[in-house]
C-alpha cells in the first residue's frame, strides 16, 4: 500500500520533532514501569493496572512511530499488505486495550472506597492477574478476528491517504464486489462492547460519587486516587468521540495534515498524558520520583 505524500513537504521538522516526541513517550512510560516494579511498596493492584496503561503505550506507539520515522527518511513510502494489517490489529489493540484497562481500573477504584471491608479478600493477585488478562486479552482476540475478516477482501486499490493503517482504511480500497458483512458485524459487536465499557465506568463513579458525599476520609481518597483515572477516562473519550464524528462528518476539504493529526491523536496525547497524570497526581509514585531526583541532586 502506498501511503500519505502532502506532509512529506515538511520532512526535517516533522522527523525532528516525531523523533523527539516518541522519545519523551519512551522515557515517561519506560521510567514509570521500572519505578514500579522496582519499588515493592508499589505493587498494589491500582499500581499495577498503571503500569499495564504505561506498557500498552508503549506497545501501541511502537506499532507506528518506527515506521513513521523511517518512511520521513525514505522516498518511497509503502508498507507490505501484511504490515498494514498488523499496523492496524496494534493500533486498534492498543486504543480498546487502554479502554479495557480503565475499566478494570474503575472496578478497583469502586472496590476500595465503596467496598473498603471486602477489597482485599476480592483482590488477590490471582484475582489481579485475571482482570489484567481480560484488559490485554480481549481486544486481542476481538481485533484478531476483524483483521482476518479485513485480510480476506481483495483489493482494487493501493493508496492509503493517511499516515496510519487502519482497517476502515483498508475497506475503502476492497474491490466492489466483496464481501464486507462479516467486517460490519465484526465492527458493531465490538463499538457495543466499548459502549458496555464507558457504561459500566460511569456506573461506577456514580457509586463513588455517592459514597464520597457522605465521607470526608472517602473524598479525600477520591481525590488522590481517581482524579487521574477520571482524566485518563474523558481524555479517552474524548478522543474516541472526536475519531467518530469525523468517521461520520469528516470532510475530505480538511488539510490532510489534519485528517492525519485526527487520525493519530490516540498515539499521540494517552502516550504522553497518562504517565505524567499518573506521576504527578498518585503521591506515592511522585513521592518515590522526588525522592529518586533528591537523591540524585545530593
Amino acid at each position: 500500500c502506498q501511503r500519505f505524500n502532502e506532509t512529506m513537504n515538511f520532512t526535517v521538522p516533522l522527523f525532528s520533532v516525531t523523533l523527539l516526541y516518541y522519545c519523551v513517550i519512551l522515557f515517561f512510560n519506560i521510567s514509570l514501569v521500572l519505578l514500579i516494579v522496582l519499588d515493592e511498596s508499589l505493587h498494589e493492584p491500582m499500581y499495577i493496572f498503571v503500569s499495564s496503561l504505561c506498557i500498552n503505550a508503549l506497545y501501541g506507539t511502537t506499532g507506528f512511530y518506527p515506521k513513521f520515522l523511517s518512511d520521513l527518511l525514505s522516498s518511497s513510502h509503502r508498507i507490505s499488505y501484511e504490515g498494514c494489517l498488523l499496523q492496524a490489529f496494534i493500533a486498534y489493540s492498543f486504543s480498546f486495550c487502554d479502554l479495557s484497562i480503565l475499566t478494570v481500573m474503575a472496578f478497583d477504584r469502586y472496590l476500595a472506597i465503596c467496598r473498603p471491608l471486602h477489597y482485599y479478600s476480592f483482590m488477590t493477585k490471582r484475582r489481579l492477574s485475571q482482570l489484567v488478562c481480560f484488559s490485554w486479552l480481549t481486544p486481542f482476540c476481538l481485533f484478531s478476528i476483524n483483521v482476518l475478516f479485513t485480510a480476506r477482501l481483495k483489493l482494487c486499490g493501493i493508496n492509503i491517504q493517511r499516515a496510519l493503517c487502519l482497517t476502515r482504511l483498508i475497506l475503502k480500497l476492497a474491490c466492489p464486489e466483496a464481501d464486507t458483512f462479516l467486517n460490519n458485524i465484526s465492527a458493531y459487536v465490538i463499538i457495543a462492547i466499548c459502549y458496555f465499557h464507558y457504561v459500566f465506568i460511569i456506573w461506577t463513579y456514580i457509586y463513588l460519587i455517592k459514597t464520597c458525599v457522605r465521607s470526608r476520609e472517602d473524598r479525600v481518597m477520591f481525590m488522590q486516587t481517581c482524579v487521574a483515572h477520571l482524566t485518563s477516562v474523558i481524555i479517552n473519550a474524548i478522543v474516541m468521540a472526536v475519531d467518530v464524528m469525523y468517521l461520520r462528518f469528516g470532510s475530505r476539504d480538511l488539510p490532510q495534515s489534519l485528517q492525519n493529526f485526527i487520525t493519530l491523536e490516540f498515539l499521540i496525547i494517552p502516550p504522553v498524558m497518562n504517565p505524567l497524570m499518573y506521576g504527578f497526581k498518585l503521591s506515592k509514585i511522585r513521592n518515590r520520583i522526588l525522592s529518586l531526583i533528591y537523591l540524585k541532586g545530593k
